[in-house]
């Protein structure tokens, strides 16, 4: 009987969180974005950005209370001063991106044009100065620029969400960011027991107990570690492709055995 009643209040507090992101989101663009603006010296997409880091940390704080997940982190200080580099991690679940800006301030990333045109988070994103994947041709510069000029940038080389059970398989879209503006990796890791948010589980599918997110946050690496500097751009996004892959691979069964 406890169990039938734990689940019937995660999967209400699941759908209860869910509509408070969606709709906070609308309420920081119309209502808070405005206010904050007057007092704040920063940047708009600076002070949204701030602002998006400590809501987000809010949100995953309601979702520990409810009792619908328990995070835990390892390395979180590298996280909070990284200007310049690339933050690449796995995608396990929905919330991965969550997580990782509720650790940084001031970190960028992309997004897919279905949410930045989004009626809820569409506002919130632009007001961020995240970059859209609708043009490819032109994303790696705009990439590449926003780590020159000092922002870390979020990328899940994968591209789309982990399928559970299946090895991982990297683009090389991040690969090529890398490469282009010669930024340090840092490696992030996650793993999230037992699955939920997957990409072919809709939020109302959750597990039969609260899920456990753990992130791990590895040191700093040059590219050059994976391929030599002298290779050609596409040979070398291919190599460092393919060590990412493995690197990621080899780090995550490592860890989760």
């Amino acid at each position: 009987m406890f169990s039938r009643l734990n689940y019937c209040w995660r999967l209400v507090a699941t759908g209860g969180c869910f509509a408070i992101f969606s709709l906070g989101g609308f309420a920081l663009w119309a209502f808070v974005f405005p206010a904050v603006s007057a007092a704040c010296r920063r940047t708009r997409a600076e002070r949204t950005r701030w602002i998006i880091h400590k809501s987000f940390g809010a949100f995953l704080w309601l979702m520990e209370t409810v009792g619908i997940m328990r995070m835990e982190v390892d390395g979180a200080e590298k996280l909070r001063d990284c200007g310049g580099m690339l933050v690449l991690a796995n995608h396990p679940t929905l919330i991965d991106v969550v997580a990782l800006i509720s650790l940084m301030p001031d970190a960028s990333c992309v997004v897919k044009q279905s949410l930045w045109l989004n009626p809820f988070l569409g506002g919130v994103v632009r007001a961020a100065g995240y970059l859209s994947n609708s043009d490819s041709d032109s994303l790696i510069d705009d990439c590449a620029r926003d780590l020159r000029h000092g922002k870390p940038l979020i990328i899940f080389p994968e591209g789309t969400r982990t399928s559970p059970g299946e090895p991982l398989r990297f683009q090389r879209g991040a690969s090529h960011i890398a490469l282009r503006s010669q930024a340090s990796v840092i490696p992030v890791i996650i793993d999230c027991n037992p699955t939920t948010l997957t990409k072919r589980e809709k939020w109302y599918q959750i597990p039969p107990r609260r899920f456990h997110l753990r992130i791990r946050v590895l040191d700093p690496v040059r590219p050059e570690h994976w391929v030599e500097p002298c290779e050609t751009q596409t040979i070398a996004a291919r190599k460092l492709t393919r060590a990412l892959e493995g690197f990621f691979s080899q780090e995550l069964t490592r860890w989760t055995c």
